[in-house]
């Protein structure tokens, strides 16, 4: 074996050890670049810990879509309910009326909903066919 393969041979060994190199440098910069991500998030959460409390007085009561865009949003702003037009970019004053005393309670499960009635047609396809089984 000759120099010359001796060298040939101990280069590639010399390349992997490059490539493991560049390698650690890339996953030490990823680290960092996540830290700095993590670190401005915790410090914009700080920031904007204070800010929060502005909503406090704000309640949105409650809500229903009038078109694909549109939405009318009654809100509760202290001792007042602001009825709003929500769609395309823009918010309008409806109507203002005083708050009531008590809180409006959630709206009951619909009657003639979906699950109620398709228990129905369950009971009735049911009742049908143990009808065409007993005439058989």
């Amino acid at each position: 074996m000759s120099a010359s393969d001796a060298a040939q041979g101990a280069t590639p060994g010399g390349d992997n050890l490059l490539e493991l190199a560049m390698l650690g440098k890339t996953a030490l910069a990823l680290a960092v670049v996540v830290g700095i991500i993590l670190l401005c998030s915790y410090a914009l959460r700080r920031l904007n810990a204070g800010r929060g409390q502005a909503g406090r007085h704000l309640k949105v009561v409650a809500s229903a879509a009038v078109g694909q865009k549109e939405r009318v949003v009654v809100i509760q702003v202290e001792e007042t309910w602001l009825v709003l037009g929500v769609g395309g970019g823009q918010v309008n004053a409806l109507h203002h009326l005083p708050a009531p005393a008590e809180p409006p309670e959630p709206p009951a499960a619909d009657a003639g909903g979906f699950a109620t009635r398709l228990a129905s047609a369950l009971r009735q396809g049911k009742a049908r066919s143990g009808d065409d089984g007993a005439s058989s």
